[in-house]
C-alpha cells in the first residue's frame, strides 16, 4: 500500500488528520536533543502520547500499538535513509509518512 506523506514544514505546527477517527499532531523542534518531536493528541485535543523524536529507520507507532491508532509512522529523508530530519529540512527532504495496515 502506498504511503500517504504528511506535510509539513520546517516550523513548530499543529494540524488534524484523520479518516475513522481525528488526531491532533503537533510538531515541534527540540533544541537540546537536535531533533523534531511528535505529540498526538485525540479529537478532543486529550494528550495519547508525547515527546516521540522523528527518527527514521523505525515505525513510530510500533511501541504505542496499544492506543489503536493503527498503521504506522515512519520517518524518511532524501539524501541519507539513516540521518534525521533536521531544523531546517523537515518538509522538504525530510518526510513524515503514515502507512495504512494491510
Amino acid at each position: 500500500m502506498k504511503p500517504f506523506e504528511i506535510p509539513l514544514t520546517a516550523q513548530a505546527q499543529t494540524f488534524s488528520v484523520g479518516g475513522n477517527s481525528t488526531y491532533n499532531l503537533r510538531v515541534t523542534w527540540c533544541e537540546p536533543a537536535a531533533c523534531w518531536i511528535l505529540d498526538i493528541f485525540d479529537g478532543d485535543n486529550v494528550a495519547m502520547v508525547e515527546g516521540i523524536p522523528l527518527v527514521t529507520g523505525v515505525d513510530l507507532l510500533s511501541q504505542y500499538e496499544y492506543l489503536g491508532i493503527g498503521g504506522a509512522l515512519v520517518v524518511q529523508t532524501d539524501s541519507d535513509p539513516a540521518s534525521v530530519p533536521t531544523y531546517t529540512s523537515l518538509g522538504s527532504t525530510g518526510h513524515l509518512y503514515y502507512v495504512v495496515s494491510p
